[in-house]
């Protein structure tokens, strides 16, 4: 269990740098949280994009990009090249620059020359949040709309199997929903009760699943035995899955604008971890989305 980003930045420390494809790399802020890890020795970037425009970002971030790879391209080319370098192995990690999302997932997905594996992508955000003991993690609040219960458990898996690559050997994940009994009017909570048994029966691996439960009940050992939930993940989760984009989303910015927490985000379910920060991230929160993206693109890679 992370307490918080330091630890994960922490674990990286002294490992060999993995390669980092940053697509439309002319921004600043990007080019910041690059800088700061390359300086702390966990990544070594490779920037495509305009390289002019490059070097004069660079520049204003105070990175000097001299002894850095920058592949020449137009920006419409930049999104294939910089999916091409993860999908031919000559980088472990992908990340997002100035780039609209939309086209930039459409390379991720090219057909060609895309990271797909076959599985669902999916978000999964990390959250450490001040006078909380631990990182939470909450997956999926960023790709996948409504998620239908086969969807969900593609998400779950997703996010079980980069937990498990940073360490979590059986992570503990809360099915959300508003309540912690079934009700059919909620189809969340239907879902959940699913999900849990799937777990149980061993239909899903890896972690210990439980649900429905509300968010009180999923993060306060308290608040559940107020309810009188006897189970090893009330209180106790390490990750939320929650039921659709809008929940995750609200929960997400609730935490970092409300509550002052630090967000990590990145896309997982490809070929290499994506990192999908937004132009509102900070570049702390960059930062963190990189060192989340490396820390699960080392575990797959033992």
């Amino acid at each position: 269990m992370f307490k918080n980003f330091n630890e994960m930045l922490e674990k990286l420390r002294n490992l060999p740098p993995l390669r980092v494809s940053v697509v439309q790399a002319a921004d600043a802020a990007v080019l910041e949280a690059v800088k700061d890890a390359c300086d702390k020795g966990i990544i070594e970037p490779i920037l495509v994009g305009e390289k002019e425009k490059i070097q004069k970002e660079a520049l204003k971030a105070g990175f000097p990009v001299k002894n850095v790879e920058i592949v020449d391209c137009s920006p419409e080319e930049a999104p294939l090249t910089g999916v091409r370098l993860v999908h031919e192995n000559r980088a472990d990690v992908l990340m997002k620059g100035l780039v609209d999302t939309a086209t930039f997932m459409k390379a991720v997905l090219n057909p060609d020359f895309g990271l797909r594996t076959g599985e669902l992508l999916s978000h999964l955000a990390a959250f450490e949040v001040p006078n909380f003991n631990r990182i939470i993690f909450v997956t999926d609040g960023g790709i996948n709309i409504a998620p239908t219960l086969e969807e969900k458990i593609s998400i779950l898996k997703n996010a079980i199997r980069a937990l498990r690559a940073i360490g979590y050997t059986e992570p503990k994940v809360a099915v959300l929903s508003a309540v912690e009994t079934v009700s059919f009017k909620m189809q969340s909570s239907v879902d959940a009760a699913i999900l849990a048994k799937m777990a149980e029966r061993n239909q899903i691996k890896g972690a210990l699943v439980d649900g429905p439960l509300a968010l009180d009940n999923a993060v306060s050992e308290e608040a559940a035995a107020h309810k009188g939930i006897k189970s090893p993940v009330a209180g106790r989760a390490d990750l939320i899955l929650v039921p659709n984009i809008e929940t995750g989303n609200a929960l997400g910015k609730s935490l970092t604008f409300l509550a002052g927490g630090l967000m990590a985000g990145i896309v997982v379910g490809a070929k290499a971890p994506v990192v999908l920060s937004s132009r509102a991230d900070s570049p702390l929160s960059k930062l963190m989305s990189i060192v989340l993206a490396c820390l699960v693109k080392r575990g797959e890679k033992t």
